[in-house]
């Protein structure tokens, strides 16, 4: 599996806390480093079955920069999200666990870590 995290980012702390602590196999990219392209963020959004809209941090200083709140989130504005998540990484939700059975999950809890790691949380 793979971990996109942002080291800054106190909810990445947490999942990579979690992945350790269930001894998961992982590998983390730092995904301001290692930007994914649009093809790869196409890929993750379909394992998480959500749109480009669904994963883009809309509080930033760039998405108001380029007025994203005006922007429709249809289908025919999808690749021009992929695209603008591609050229500033910083927009994308994290973390991001895509996991070796081909799902993936936005990973701000304990829970949802847990889920990527195929346990039952209960929930």
């Amino acid at each position: 599996m793979e971990i996109w995290i942002n080291p800054a980012c106190s909810k990445c702390r947490s999942a990579l806390t979690v992945l350790d602590a269930e001894g998961a196999d992982y590998t983390v990219r730092h995904y301001l480093e290692r930007p994914p392209t649009a093809e790869e963020i196409d890929d993750v959004l379909t394992r998480l079955g959500l749109e480009p809209w669904d994963i883009t941090r809309t509080g930033e200083p760039v998405a108001a920069e380029l007025g994203l709140d005006t922007w429709p989130r249809d289908a025919a504005q999808r690749d021009r999200w992929i695209e603008v998540l591609a050229r500033h990484p910083i927009l994308i939700q994290r973390p991001i666990i895509t996991a070796d059975d081909g799902s993936a999950v936005v990973a701000r809890s304990p829970e949802s870590v847990r889920a990527a790691l195929g346990e039952d949380t209960g929930a």
